[in-house]
């Protein structure tokens, strides 16, 4: 926009239900019929993919037709699920890696859900919006600046619709305190935190068949993610998972709709926990092949990020250091604030409000606020949520997935969202390589940031 929107006038004037959808440069406003059911296929079976389907099997407009991976184990873990939700079994495709593209070949799929490794996301995307396929997918969804921009281009010249499935934006309390921020309670926004702050060295240390954790070997599905996840840790140096802690603060601060991220800067620690975790580790020691490893990304990766409205953003990337989960949000504004702790509940967090606490100078618990402002989506689908993944979370992001499908409508993280969001990780790691200079990030939404309005939860429905 090239003037900024109040916020108490922009909720004053528009409805939860009744919010115009802005339009991208490829996707249709809603159409006046919705599709009766969507045709899933699953690219990548290992355990993420489960959540996933998990959810689709349970609603009767979504059928999983086809799942793809090229492993049999991912496979034999996966065809369970399909006989706990009374389904039939999904055509399987597991003959090499580029089993997935005759997946994409089928008229009974009309979207795909990308779970794999990083490095194929931006390929099988493009590959099915080539097929003419709509594809959700998982973090991390590109690895270099080039890959942003070729799902962006292929997106634009074949019209089809991208979803970034990125969860977080829909946890409980961020959700409330993003009602907060358009309610204007936290005044004019003027800086916001975040970050990916979980130890996962019994992730990335692993034998090349099983991950290990305190002494112990995880659960059965702990080497999915292990086998291909080490390697990014060992080979980059850079904010490698941003849009956990990105995506909740970009949303309230209209990113890509009003406002824009314009630079960024990164700095990196040195790398030491990952390689004591292994020298003390039962199944290690300072002979274990993996503790003469040289891992590269720095224990602790901070990127502050300048936006073009004014505001600032500070990401911190912290997986391989002794510490309890936390994503470690913070939203500031010109009359309050809020951060976070823990694992996201109503109680583990502070927040502030100056005139509500007669400039005391001390922090009130979350609980209170949060409950008032309750998003109207977990009002309205909490109970559902409840069993789905990640504290609900995930039953939030499929929805939205399928809903928008069905009714031909603009994804609330889209394609754009995608392209700027993933596009920090390869400029912090160049910002790094040269010593913190500060990157320009690209604008993908060629201007039209100024132009395209907010959609994301502005509405009961999903």
């Amino acid at each position: 926009m090239a003037q900024k929107i109040n916020r108490k006038d922009f909720i004053q004037k528009s409805t939860m239900a009744g919010m115009a959808v802005g339009l991208s440069t490829q996707i249709k406003a809603f159409s006046s019929t919705k599709k009766e059911k969507v045709r899933i296929g699953i690219i990548g079976a290992g355990f993420r993919s489960h959540e996933h389907m998990g959810n689709f099997l349970q609603r009767n407009d979504v059928e999983v037709t086809a799942i793809a991976d090229p492993q049999q184990r991912s496979i034999d873990e996966a065809l369970p699920l399909f006989k706990k939700y009374n389904r039939p079994e999904p055509a399987i495709y597991k003959n090499g890696d580029e089993d997935y593209k005759n997946l994409l070949k089928r008229d009974d799929v009309d979207a795909v859900v990308i779970c794999s490794p990083w490095e194929w996301h931006s390929i099988q995307a493009i590959d099915a919006m080539k097929a003419g396929k709509i594809p959700g997918v998982e973090v991390c969804g590109a690895i270099t600046l080039q890959e942003c921009w070729d799902v962006v281009n292929t997106s634009e010249k074949t019209k089809i619709p991208v979803m970034m499935m990125e969860n977080v934006c829909y946890r409980r309390d961020v959700m409330a305190v993003l009602n907060m921020t358009r309610k204007g309670m936290f005044g004019e926004l003027l800086h916001g935190q975040g970050g990916y702050e979980h130890d996962l060295r019994g992730v990335l240390f692993n034998d090349g068949k099983t991950a290990y954790n305190s002494g112990v070997e995880f659960g059965k599905n702990a080497y999915s993610e292990a086998q291909w996840r080490t390697e990014h840790n060992l080979k980059r140096n850079g904010e490698l998972y941003p849009t956990h802690g990105l995506g909740p603060v970009a949303l309230m601060m209209d990113v890509n709709r009003g406002n824009r991220m314009t630079r960024l800067s990164s700095i990196a620690s040195k790398a030491k926990g990952l390689q004591k975790y292994i020298v003390d580790h039962p199944k290690g020691g300072k002979d274990h092949p993996n503790a003469k490893l040289n891992f590269k990304c720095g224990d602790i990766v901070n990127t502050q990020i300048q936006c073009a409205n004014g505001e600032t953003i500070l990401l911190t990337h912290d997986v391989s250091s002794p510490r309890p989960y936390n994503l470690g949000f913070r939203v500031q504004g010109t009359e309050g604030l809020w951060q976070d702790y823990g694992w996201g509940g109503k109680d583990q967090g502070f927040i502030y409000f100056e005139k509500e606490m007669k400039h005391n100078h001390r922090w009130d618990g979350t609980e209170k606020w949060l409950n008032e402002n309750d998003h109207p989506l977990w009002k309205k689908y909490g109970g559902k949520a409840e069993s789905a993944g990640h504290g609900g979370m995930d039953f939030f992001v499929d929805h939205a997935f399928i809903e928008c499908i069905k009714r031909d409508a603009e994804f609330p993280i889209d394609v754009y969202d995608y392209a700027s969001w993933y596009a920090i990780t390869p400029l912090s790691e160049k910002s790094i390589l040269e010593g913190g200079q500060v990157q320009n990030i690209p604008d993908f939404t060629r201007g039209n940031w100024q132009k395209r309005k907010q959609i994301f939860a502005l509405n009961d429905d999903y």
